[in-house]
């Protein structure tokens, strides 16, 4: 079993919050392991249960360069026992050409670099039939991390969460969609807001998909991408340096800084009604900080 450490809620000060008369928090999961932060641990939670009851003894996943997944499942597989196998988009790329890759290397997991026009195969069957004959018997995984026992594994979060604190409105980055999934599945009484990472709006049929029923407590906000993913300017990086010191926990520049970004944008246009409390998700992710 991977281990959890509980997690606090920082309740948060400013003067904008004051101003416009609401409640902000966060959930720091970004503290609830030091290599599986955040979001990770959840939507790993019952794919390693399932790999390990379905007596598979080796993981394998996809991702880029600097895939917050790759670096998770690499350090959760070593921690229960797997192998892991971790399919890189890119051909040209090397073990020592990041950090992300390089922990990932450590940790044990094999990595496997393709081509991108392979790597688009990803989902297909015959594609991933191909990568069974070469590897062995695995587990899969798809990128990001997402599939029905990701989202199964956030929903548990969430219903957990809402027994911890009150709150209106829950707050998170969006990039494949799993979580956020989870989130409306655990908390159907709550107001859940997505701020998508990703240039599109492409993301809403993605988690519709994944909740498979009508759920209108959801809305997944496409105005702070900032450029799409892992995309940033001096505007973000400005905003996180200074909002670290005046919050007093860390940001990223691919997820959680866009997402406070635009909450703090959206208090300040008066999105949310006065005496609001709005919850925010700190999905973790911190390797990739700039």
């Amino acid at each position: 079993m991977l281990t959890y450490t509980n997690t606090p809620v920082q309740t948060l000060h400013h003067p904008l919050f004051e101003k416009h008369h609401v409640h902000v928090s966060i959930k720091r999961e970004d503290l609830n392991h030091l290599y599986v932060s955040g979001n990770k641990w959840w939507k790993l939670k019952f794919n390693l249960e399932e790999a390990k009851k379905t007596g598979h003894h080796t993981l394998l996943t996809f991702g880029g360069a600097h895939s917050n997944h790759i670096y998770a499942s690499a350090a959760a597989a070593k921690e229960v026992g797997l192998k892991a196998i971790g399919i890189i988009r890119g051909e040209e790329l090397s073990i020592q050409d990041n950090a992300t890759l390089r922990f990932a290397h450590e940790q044990g997991m094999h990595l496997h670099f393709v081509s991108r026009e392979d790597y688009r195969k990803k989902a297909e069957p015959a594609y991933l039939q191909s990568l069974i004959e070469q590897f062995g018997q695995v587990y899969s995984i798809p990128e990001g991390g997402t599939n029905e026992l990701a989202v199964r594994g956030v929903e548990a979060f969430a219903t957990q969460l809402k027994k911890e604190v009150d709150f209106d409105y829950l707050c998170c980055a969006v990039g494949t969609g799993g979580t956020l999934a989870g989130l409306i599945k655990g908390l159907p009484d709550k107001k859940l807001i997505g701020f998508s990472s990703l240039k599109g709006s492409f993301l809403e049929a993605e988690v519709k998909d994944l909740l498979k029923t009508e759920n209108t407590n959801w809305s997944i906000n496409n105005d702070y991408h900032f450029g799409g993913y892992a995309r940033y300017d001096t505007a973000l990086m400005d905003f996180i340096l200074k909002a670290e010191k005046d919050f007093n926990f860390p940001l990223e520049q691919v997820y959680t800084g866009k997402m406070f970004f635009g909450v703090l944008d959206l208090i300040e246009k008066k999105y949310f009604a006065a005496g609001s409390k709005i919850m925010l998700l700190h999905t973790g992710g911190l390797q990739g900080k700039i």
